[in-house]
C-alpha cells in the first residue's frame, strides 16, 4: 500500500499479512483478470501501484508480466521475498516515474486514499496515466466516499494463530475531509507482548473526484459499482 507518509507501516509491516488474512487476494486477482480480459484481452503487462506485500501480484504474475511499486521499504521487503522474480520499485505514487508503460496499471485495496487530498489524487492519477500504454487500462479500487464513510463506527479485529495473537481496533473519525483511523495494536508472540499505535489518514473522495481525475488525465472514465469486493472500481481507458 503506497502511503502519503513513509512511517505508516514501520511497526505493523511484519504483521500485515496476518492482519489482513481475511482478504481474498486470489479471488480479487481472478475478478481483476476477468475485468481486464473483457476490456483489453491483449493485455500482457501490469504495474501494481501501492502493491504492499505483493499479495495481488502473487496471483497475477502467472497471467501478466508484472511489476510493483510502493513507498514502504518494510512492505516491499516482504513483497520481494514473496515474489522473487518480480521487479519492485520504492516510490511515492504521486511523483513516481519508471520511464516505461504497461498495458494495465492498478491501484488496489483502497491504497489511493492514502494520498489524502484531491490535488494529490489528481497528481496520482496523472502518474498512473503516464505509465499506461495506448489502449491500456488504469484500474483504481476506491476507499469510502464522504457519503458512505461510517463516522464513529467502532472496529475490532483479531488474529488467533498458534504463535501469534493480535487485537487491533479503532474508531472511524472524520477530520476536514479525511478519515482518521487511530489503530491500537496489542501483539503477543513468544518474545512477549507489545503495544503500539498507528494513525492512518485516508482521503474521502467523491464519485466525481475519481471520474474527474481520470478525465483530466486524458483517460476515458468508467465506473463499475461492483468491482472486486462490492466497493466498486474506477477504470480509465487510455486512447
Amino acid at each position: 500500500m503506497s502511503l502519503g507518509g513513509r512511517n505508516m507501516f514501520v511497526r505493523s509491516a511484519r504483521y500485515y499479512d496476518a492482519l489482513y488474512r481475511f482478504k481474498d487476494y486470489h479471488g480479487a486477482a481472478a475478478r481483476l483478470t476477468l475485468l481486464v480480459s473483457e476490456r483489453h484481452p491483449d493485455a500482457r503487462s501490469l504495474l501494481d501501484v501501492g502493491c504492499g506485500t505483493g499479495r495481488h501480484l502473487e496471483w497475477l504474475q502467472d497471467r501478466y508480466c508484472v511489476e510493483g511499486l510502493d513507498i514502504s521499504a518494510e512492505l516491499l521487503q516482504i513483497a520481494r521475498s514473496r515474489c522473487p522474480r518480480v521487479p519492485f520499485h520504492e516510490g511515492d505514487m504521486t511523483t513516481f516515474s519508471l520511464g516505461r508503460t504497461f498495458d494495465v496499471v492498478t491501484c488496489l485495496f483502497s491504497a489511493i486514499a492514502y494520498v489524502r487530498t484531491v490535488p494529490r489524487l489528481r497528481a496520482t492519477v496523472a502518474r498512473l496515466a503516464e505509465h499506461v500504454a495506448p489502449g491500456g487500462l488504469v484500474v483504481i479500487e476506491p476507499w469510502f466516499t464522504p457519503d458512505t464513510f461510517w463516522d464513529g463506527h467502532v472496529s475490532a479485529n483479531f488474529v488467533d494463530e498458534p504463535d501469534l495473537k493480535i487485537a487491533w481496533m479503532y474508531v472511524n473519525r472524520r477530520r476536514a475531509g479525511v478519515s482518521v483511523l487511530e489503530i491500537e495494536h496489542l501483539v503477543a508472540t513468544a518474545a512477549g507482548v507489545e503495544h503500539f499505535t498507528e494513525v492512518h489518514e485516508l482521503g474521502l473522495f467523491s464519485h466525481s473526484d475519481y471520474l474527474g481525475a481520470l478525465d483530466d488525465a486524458g483517460l476515458r472514465p468508467w465506473h463499475d459499482p461492483i468491482g472486486l469486493f462490492e466497493r466498486g472500481v474506477y477504470i480509465g481507458h487510455a486512447p
